[in-house]
């Protein structure tokens, strides 16, 4: 049970940088498949290259592509977030349940709706 504090910091050090590796591993991974830029010859040369020397092939990735990893995340964010906004817009615009009942009640009451008709419309609402 002789386990001097030093050797537990470097155990540990060495346990946090081999999952740090494991991240970028995968970040890389994720950059390569991705990429629509890349032809499917290209990127399974990079992935191969990856997965059988994988520091020299991660290395040389950033090396090669890395600039375009940050500029490729930052486009694909806007890009979710332009959807987002948006999807946002157009669930906003379309009116909900509560108003189109409220707009065929008002038509009936001012006489431009049967209530035959009125019924139709507002089993259609509901449905």
């Amino acid at each position: 049970m002789d386990y001097p504090l030093l050797n537990a910091f470097w155990t540990m050090l060495w346990f946090f940088l081999w999952i740090l590796w494991i991240m970028l591993l995968f970040h890389v991974f994720r950059d390569i498949i991705r990429d629509d830029s890349l032809s499917g010859w290209a990127k399974t040369g990079w992935l191969v290259l990856c997965v059988i020397l994988p520091f020299i092939g991660v290395f040389v990735y950033f090396v090669a592509r890395g600039r375009g990893m940050g500029e490729r995340d930052r486009h694909r964010v806007e890009q979710q977030q332009q959807e987002f906004r948006s999807y946002v817009r157009e669930a906003a615009a379309t009116p909900g349940t509560s108003e189109e009942l409220a707009r065929i009640a008002e038509l009936r009451n001012d006489g431009d709706l049967t209530v035959e008709e009125y019924e139709r419309a507002k089993a259609k609402i509901l449905a």
